[in-house]
């Protein structure tokens, strides 16, 4: 009997230049099928693989959320530019509430769950990450996932916890995260404002944890865009949520929790980078953002 086949370890991507290439990589090897969520996306590269995909026989459904800053306009490119790739297009057509989330599933695996948009402006100009991962059962729920939202169906109440899901399950399984913390908490949230949460961090802060906070619109030359938290030196969550009520308990939302040791690096050497750059800013101008008390 042949050993069961090895499962890559998760990746974490932060670089500006590797982001792109990263979701063009697992687009252009899928073979059998593409289930891919979609916020905002006008990249042509994006587009392009898509459409090669559907060409070489893969199945492309796209989630699309009916909801978005900037009007309806936008909207309408966005379709029209999926529609052009050959994908088959849904859409979530809540009349109040916003469908955020960022993921892709290729074939059996491997599945991206981003903080980032699939833009031009994502790629290049903003803080953010995405994590590329082969744990069978995240590939197999986030699907699970997508096939309950697109038929507007109750979520699965046992998906992965690895997943944070919102509205359902975001509120829990961010105060665990939180309330577990043991040495330090690292945060990157421009929109940071759940009473709840915020509390929670500062009583953390006041029983003499490190509590580190970014959450000026700005992160050097990056705009504040993912929300990114590291752990204990340890954790690692990367997604779409924002800790904010809105986002906690209302948005579709999706994030992720890694625990894979090269990503927890990738993670701390990114608040490293952005304590550095928020040092020198004090340095060379008086008032600068840094990690901020909430």
């Amino acid at each position: 009997m042949n050993a069961a086949r090895a499962v890559p370890p998760d990746r974490l991507i932060t670089s500006v230049g590797d982001r792109q290439a990263a979701l063009l990589d697992v687009i252009r090897h899928a073979r059998t099928r593409i289930t891919l969520s979609l916020f905002r996306c006008n990249d042509t590269a994006v587009f392009e693989e898509l459409a090669a995909a559907v060409t070489r026989g893969v199945i492309v459904e796209v989630l699309v959320t009916s909801r978005a800053k900037g009007g309806r306009k936008k909207m309408v490119q966005l379709w029209h530019a999926l529609e052009e790739t050959g994908a088959a297009l849904h859409s979530y057509t809540d009349a109040v509430v916003k469908y955020h989330p960022k993921y892709l599933v290729a074939d059996d695996g491997p599945a991206i769950v981003a903080s980032l948009n699939f833009t031009k402006k994502c790629f290049k100009k903003t803080c953010d990450a995405l994590v590329v991962t082969y744990d069978p059962a995240v590939v197999a729920d986030l699907r699970r996932l997508w096939v309950a939202d697109c038929a507007r169906q109750a979520m699965p109440d046992d998906l992965a916890e690895r997943l944070i899901v919102g509205p359902e399950r975001a509120r829990r399984q961010f105060t665990a995260l939180i309330e577990g913390a043991r040495t330090s908490i690292r945060l990157i949230d421009a929109k940071l404002s759940d009473p709840d949460l915020v509390s929670l961090l500062n009583a953390k802060r006041a029983s003499g944890m490190t509590v580190e906070v970014f959450s000026a619109k700005h992160l050097g030359d990056l705009r504040s865009h993912g929300k990114i938290m590291l752990i204990d030196e340890e954790t690692v969550v990367i997604g779409s949520l924002a800790l904010a009520a809105l986002s906690l308990d209302f948005r579709r939302e999706v994030a992720i929790v890694v625990t894979e040791a090269s990503a927890v690096a990738e993670a701390a050497e990114l608040f490293r980078t952005i304590r550095e750059a928020a040092a020198e800013g004090r340095a060379a101008e008086a008032g600068a953002d840094d990690g901020v008390p909430c």
